[in-house]
């Protein structure tokens, strides 16, 4: 009966000609500006190319360069990853703790959530420019107060030292990144009915019971969601350092993006350093870069869904 009652396939394309026409200029988009963009990539990495002179096909050899002859590519992914989850130990867990405080009813909560958020719609090159001055040795603003109340004798060079330089960078780029996580896990609190606080209260549950044993799970699909985008922007963080310390001292603050972009347009620094771009090069090192993004993510999709079932 319900093959008889089914409508044409033409009159079905008919029909749906205005969904068609309207996600016909998104699809194209997609096609030129990702998916091609993506294939050249990958093609390109297969040759030695610097952008002027015509593609030499050389097979597997830049990616048997990058695994056997490149170690500056693997401390900066290693770099990545030290930076990546090092600023997330603090971004998530405070964005959890001011959105719980702002979900109750305090003066000003308005304000508090637009002046948290205000960072993340800031530019990151802006940012980061801003925060050279301040952490800049010799007139940088925190280095003239921090002297001026005693605090320190000499100047601070808080950019030309790789450890303390990837720390500023985590600050920053928490400043940046909590407004947001906090607005999204506010919001998955104000979808939490009021009823299940009230009925856990009755049963004699406390403030810090009922956050760990009712607010936590019940948070549980968008934390792993906001963690999840919070990982992959991290891993693709570029601008920051790009601003901040070109990758410097010595490669200590040289992330897989930065190294990337820095292989696109010159073939490195230091001695035998050639301002040649390696596209081809660069090409294949991005293709990687990608997979372990790719990878960490899947990784932690896996463990998120284990915790899951488990509890």
């Amino acid at each position: 009966m319900a093959a008889l009652t089914q409508k044409p396939l033409w009159y079905r394309i008919k029909k749906q000609k205005a969904a068609y026409f309207m996600i016909t200029p998104i699809v194209i988009c997609y096609l030129i500006f990702t998916l091609y963009p993506q294939i050249w990539v990958i093609v390109i990495g297969f040759y030695n190319y610097d952008g002027i002179r015509k593609p030499e096909f050389t097979g597997l050899f830049n990616f048997i360069r990058l695994f056997q002859r490149d170690p500056v590519f693997w401390r900066s992914v290693w770099t990545t990853f030290v930076f990546a989850f090092g600023k997330l130990a603090i971004e998530i867990p405070l964005a959890l703790l001011l959105a719980v405080i702002l979900n109750t009813k305090i003066i000003g909560r308005g304000l508090f959530r637009a002046v948290y958020f205000l960072p993340h719609v800031t530019s990151l090159a802006v940012m980061s420019l801003v925060f050279y001055f301040i952490f800049s040795p010799y007139q940088g603003i925190l280095n003239g107060i921090l002297m001026a109340i005693g605090f320190i004798k000499e100047p601070i060079a808080w950019l030309d030292h790789g450890g303390l330089a990837l720390f500023v960078g985590m600050i920053i780029s928490v400043w940046q990144n909590f407004g947001i996580n906090m607005i999204l896990i506010l919001a998955g609190l104000q979808s939490i009915p009021l009823e299940l606080y009230e009925c856990s209260r009755i049963d004699g549950a406390n403030s810090v019971q009922q956050f760990f044993h009712l607010t936590i799970p019940l948070l549980g699909k968008m934390l792993q969601i906001i963690v999840m985008l919070a990982i992959i922007g991290s891993l693709k963080i570029f601008e920051l350092f790009w601003v901040l310390t070109k990758g410097g001292p010595h490669h200590d603050t040289e992330v897989m993006m930065l190294y990337v972009f820095k292989r696109f347009f010159s073939a490195g620094e230091g001695a035998g350093a050639t301002l040649v771009p390696q596209i081809g090069y660069a090409s294949a090192v991005g293709f990687i870069a990608s997979i372990i993004v790719a990878i960490i993510t899947a990784i932690y999709l896996f463990i998120s869904k284990k915790l899951e079932q488990e509890g």
